[in-house]
């Protein structure tokens, strides 16, 4: 079995650090590989944010480049690992760079249909587009998160991903079929922190969440509803803005099924909305934490009521 070629990623944060983290304290790739970046933020106005970003390559003994042509020179395989709704975008600037015959390996939450639209652009251009799917956090796991992968390249994707220690399982069918598993998964995932925070707030403001978790509880026992509770306003405080882009996608996915959307599309108000107070999570229970939300949407209307 051949070792896979040099590696290039397009869009370098949370999800690709956790990536090469993991591949660094594995011992793979190979020293000898060349692993290349570019992000957006390493051409930011602000100073602070660019060199963070510069931080971030050194860090993981990563080349980070000023271009992303530069990226992709002698690039094999390509992780695109950019934000929802740059996805596309990322695909069509790297379809005008792309070395004939590589990978690219779309790991964004889009819908089918914007992973279909890529896929087209890459394949012009002569690079093999693989729909891969991340299926869970990529903590704790790292390079290891399960990944679903679909498209005519899936096997060679595979083995590419085995040699890299990554945990990837073939979905059978063309583009748009791992996407799919995980967008319709995000109806219920991401639906879920959205329900849980219009409930707890609201409780929590009414004076009676105590009472009804201890319900829901005894409705669904062993769910322990605010163990949950504080775990998904964690979550939506520290990702909510980038959970409400794949949002978008995952209503735009329902959309081209020809059904309503009205339950994705609040989920991005909800996620939107807890993201962009950017709040830190502070205590591990949901009573601090929705205070917290609270007083912040209190002041964020005051301000707005000026």
């Amino acid at each position: 079995m051949t070792q896979p070629g040099n590696i290039a990623f397009v869009g370098f944060g949370e999800a690709a650090m956790a990536f090469v983290r993991g591949w660094r304290k594995a011992g793979n790739p190979p020293a000898a590989m060349q692993i290349t970046a570019y992000d957006l933020k390493t051409a930011h106005d602000d100073p602070v944010v660019r060199q963070s970003k510069l931080d971030d390559y050194a860090s993981l003994a990563v080349d980070g480049t000023k271009s992303l042509q530069a990226a992709l020179k002698a690039a094999d395989i390509i992780f695109s690992l950019v934000t929802a709704d740059q996805a596309a975008a990322a695909a069509k600037a790297v379809s005008m760079h792309l070395e004939r015959g590589s990978l690219y390996l779309d790991c964004n939450s889009c819908a089918p249909g914007t992973k279909r639209r890529s896929a087209v652009r890459i394949e012009a251009a002569g690079g093999r587009y693989v729909d891969v799917a991340v299926m869970a956090p990529v903590y704790p796991k790292m390079h290891e998160t399960p990944l679903l992968i679909s498209g005519p390249h899936v096997a060679a994707a595979l083995e590419v991903f085995n040699q890299l220690g990554m945990s990837a399982q073939i979905y059978e069918g063309d583009v748009g079929g791992a996407s799919s598993v995980k967008m319709i998964r995000s109806i219920m995932m991401k639906g879920m922190e959205a329900l849980f925070a219009e409930c707890v707030l609201a409780g929590r403001r009414a004076g009676v969440d105590e009472t009804v978790l201890a319900s829901l509880d005894v409705t669904y026992p062993g769910f322990d509803f605010p163990f949950r509770a504080a775990y998904n306003f964690e979550r939506m405080m520290r990702h909510g803005r980038r959970r409400a882009e794949e949002m978008k996608e995952v209503a735009l996915t329902v959309e081209e099924l020809g059904l309503p959307n009205g339950m994705s599309a609040a989920t991005v108000e909800w996620q939107q909305l807890i993201g962009n107070l950017q709040l830190q999570a502070g205590d591990d229970n949901y009573q601090s934490r929705a205070d917290a939300l609270l007083a912040r949407i209190n002041a964020t209307s005051k301000e707005q009521e000026r």
